[in-house]
């Protein structure tokens, strides 16, 4: 169990990311795809619905016992706030509002960032976007593990540890990889956030300010749903960066299992990316794919060949255009 996996650094490569050169494939034969982009107009209104329901539950918890608390935390309250981390991203590619109303869909993100607990909506939409335009780009993309993740957390008990940690390497990595200057909409999220803590605090108590921040810790951790985290881009396969998931879970995370059809076209909104699926069928039926969330999290601890290093990391051409 304690053995060392053998890989010691990331996969480097030389080529360019491949969801461009297959957008531009997949629509000069299906042009009809371009009408599948732009804003979701039910996307507003699920997301109203699940802060609503998230702060009933605040209400409903003020007065339970621990031990129930703490199962409700997991059971359910994990996973609503984890799906709205997934609404949040679905919000940072414009699909509430449309590409012009970016700022309304910013703010947006900060009202669905509410339940969670934790301010990060608006940092996270500067990352991501790099996320999509450098794919694994050495220094920019912060979704790829530190070169400390990758040394230290090389055997399965501590890749074990490390899933369990997965939100605090999220909200440390930018820190280390590729720090920003704050703006002012992140300070907003910031203050707009912690008055939301001290106002819930303020009015029922400690035990829903705990299912809150317990519920985001838990739900991005040792999680089903935390499976996408490393399903998305880890390399099970050599040569295969993205990977898609088309298992039921997907219900509960706006279709983000449907990864290879999102970075080929991240303005289309994760409804309608099964259609992408189907139209453009010959593109995908063949690619690696996963039907189980939790069996790459198994699989991926049990692997003495796969680590935080099992990324593939490129080196950027040329200058690189960062907000």
């Amino acid at each position: 169990m304690g053995n060392r996996v053998a890989r010691e650094d990331y996969e480097w490569v030389y080529t360019d990311q491949p969801h461009a050169d297959r957008r531009k494939q997949i629509l000069a034969k299906y042009p009809e795809i371009k009408e599948l982009m732009g804003p979701d107009p039910r996307l507003k209104w699920i997301v109203c619905m699940m802060v609503t329901i998230q702060i009933l539950a605040f209400y409903l918890v003020k007065d339970m016992e621990w031990k129930w608390l703490l199962f409700w935390t997991y059971v359910f309250g994990s996973c609503l706030n984890h799906s709205m981390t997934l609404a949040i991203h679905e919000i940072s590619h414009n699909t509430a509002f449309g590409n012009n109303h970016a700022k309304l869909n910013r703010w947006f993100a900060i009202f669905a960032n509410l339940p969670v607990g934790l301010p990060y909506s608006a940092s996270f939409k500067r990352y991501h976007l790099d996320h999509h335009r450098y794919l694994g780009g050495d220094g920019v993309d912060v979704d790829i593990p530190t070169n400390f993740e990758g040394w230290f957390f090389c055997t399965r008990f501590r890749k074990f540890i490390w899933i369990i940690l997965q939100p605090l390497f999220y909200a440390i990595r930018p820190l280390c990889i590729n720090p920003k200057p704050i703006s002012q909409l992140e300070l907003a999220n910031v203050v707009i956030q912690f008055t939301f803590n001290a106002l819930l605090y303020w009015l029922w108590g400690v035990k829903p300010v705990v299912y809150m921040l317990a519920g985001s810790m838990l739900g991005m951790g040792l999680h089903p749903i935390s499976g996408h985290f490393i399903a998305e881009h880890y390399m099970f396969l050599k040569g295969h960066e993205t990977y898609s998931y088309y298992g039921s879970l997907n219900l509960l995370t706006f279709n983000v299992g449907y990864h290879n059809e999102h970075h080929d076209f991240p303005s289309i909104p994760g409804r309608r990316l099964p259609l992408v699926k189907k139209i453009a069928a010959e593109y995908y039926d063949d690619l690696p794919c996963y039907m189980s969330w939790v069996r790459v999290l198994y699989d991926f601890i049990m692997d003495d060949e796969l680590s935080p290093y099992s990324r593939v990391k490129r080196k950027l051409k040329g200058d690189v255009k960062l907000e």
